[in-house]
């Protein structure tokens, strides 16, 4: 990893499972930066294994986890050869929390090891892994089984990674770790802790290689806090404008929304590019950037090159099931897709970008249906009980639960459950036991005119490896 050149493009890691490991694989194996998404990785591994492993490729990886009592249990617990029945509700996995559950930091660690394990396997280019932030609980964990598996990257959005560069020097000598979480209702010197130590999984031997931390984020501001002290500074960063998929920072200052009811974004809230490159440090420019001239851009303004998502999200070796990915490129090429970016969909309260299909939790009718239920609580966050104790909310969970744990009803309006909706994008929903089947929710970016470039007439779709010729063509 060490003599390899940068990366002049990454494959954005989309989640959940969006950014899988054949995807990573593909994109990794042309030499570029290919990015599996740590996102539910808990789930995406306890279902997948539930459905049966077809080719066996997760229970191989897991053969080679360093922590044999670890996959021996998982397996036990969720393998179920040739698959659960079609009607048949998954088993649940454990929800995240601050105190540590043994059963919950196993299934992460292991998730994590597969995922890059499998990403891995089979070439020499990089792999990185791409976490939110904002999902601190299972933070530790998922970190230190990316890193058995020589993960090369860590790329982290969707809030501040001031605490990761003293994760990453902790766990490369397996050295227990806590990683403050806010709380509601506390003073912001008052965080919980969240605790792991690498000895609960098995007996460390050697430290693991550190991988380099990418911060995403979207103004040179945050990018120079982050790089003047060396306890947060990072090795390089992604600078992500508006337009790209999944979640995006909120306008700088007051919300003000458009007629299309989306965030009005303002010259406060253009990337200083040539701040961020005189931090010294490596940078991406990512959000509208996929094709050659936009590279050639990238570099000229300074930047390694670009970070690209939506069109590896629609290529073949995505994550999203072939049906739905089918519908969203003959939507995209007859120009009928339109890519809102909803200020309210995120129980995060972060704008997400939600891609307007029927039948996807974009449509009205179909979610106003759907039951609310948080049975995955990936989103939730802590607040403090009136007894001085730590419990859990979301604003996508039912209305009287989160009012009567203090939330504000307000907060819930139109907010939607993307733990459950990602999952049903790759084929992984939940099946209700009153036959209700979770509605995928469907993420792109804004800018998605490169798609008849990669996608001539007649063709049925295009591959990771056609992507990265596309983008460094001449």
């Amino acid at each position: 990893m060490a003599d390899q050149p940068l990366p002049s493009i990454i494959q954005g890691g989309m989640g959940v499972g969006v950014s899988h490991w054949p995807l990573a694989r593909a994109v990794a194996a042309t030499g570029q930066l290919g990015v599996v998404s740590g996102v539910a990785l808990d789930a995406v591994l306890a279902r997948r294994l539930q459905l049966g492993d077809p080719g066996g490729a997760l229970r191989d990886a897991l053969s080679l986890l360093p922590a044999a009592e670890v996959a021996r249990r998982i397996l036990e617990r969720y393998f179920v050869a040739g698959g659960i029945a079609p009607r048949q509700p998954f088993r649940p996995t454990p929800r995240l929390g601050v105190a540590a559950h043994r059963a919950s930091v196993e299934l992460i660690a292991a998730g994590n090891f597969a995922e890059v394990h499998l990403a891995k396997a089979g070439h020499r280019g990089p792999v990185g892994v791409n976490y939110l932030e904002k999902i601190q609980m299972a933070t530790p964990a998922a970190l230190y089984g990316a890193m058995l598996a020589g993960v090369d990257y860590v790329l982290v959005g969707a809030g501040i990674p001031s605490e990761f560069p003293h994760l990453l020097d902790a766990l490369a000598q397996h050295a227990a770790v806590r990683l403050p979480v806010a709380v509601a209702g506390r003073a912001p010197g008052e965080p919980e802790y969240v605790h792991f130590d690498p000895a609960w999984l098995h007996e460390p031997d050697g430290a693991l290689r550190r991988p380099k931390l990418l911060a995403i984020v979207s103004s040179a501001v945050l990018a120079t806090r982050l790089a003047r002290d060396p306890r947060t500074r990072p090795d390089g960063f992604v600078l992500e404008t508006p337009i790209a998929g999944g979640h995006s920072a909120p306008p700088r200052g007051r919300m003000q929304l458009s007629e299309t009811v989306e965030p009005v974004y303002g010259p406060r809230d253009v990337i200083e590019v040539e701040k961020v490159a005189a931090l010294g440090l490596p940078f991406w420019l990512a959000g509208g950037h996929a094709g050659p001239r936009a590279l050639a851009a990238a570099k000229a303004a300074g930047a390694t090159g670009i970070q690209v998502g939506s069109a590896f999200a629609l290529c073949d070796e995505s994550g999203i099931t072939p049906d739905l990915k089918r519908r969203l490129l003959d939507h995209v090429l007859d120009g009928t897709l339109r890519v809102r970016n909803d200020p309210r969909a995120s129980p995060t309260s972060f704008p997400f970008k939600v891609a307007e299909l029927t039948g996807t939790l974009a449509d009205e009718p179909p979610y106003a249906d759907r039951p609310r239920t948080c049975d995955l609580g990936y989103l939730r966050t802590l607040y403090e009980t009136g007894q001085g104790r730590i419990g859990y909310r979301c604003p996508a969970e039912p209305v009287a639960e989160y009012v009567a744990k203090g939330g504000a009803a307000e907060d819930t309006s139109g907010r939607r459950c993307l733990c459950n909706g990602l999952l049903a994008t790759i084929g992984l929903g939940q099946r209700r036991r009153d036959g209700y089947r979770e509605p995928p929710v469907v993420t792109l970016g804004q800018q998605l005119d490169f798609l008849p470039r990669l996608l001539p007439a007649g063709a049925s779709g295009y591959s990771a490896a056609q992507v990265v010729g596309y983008l460094l063509e001449g």
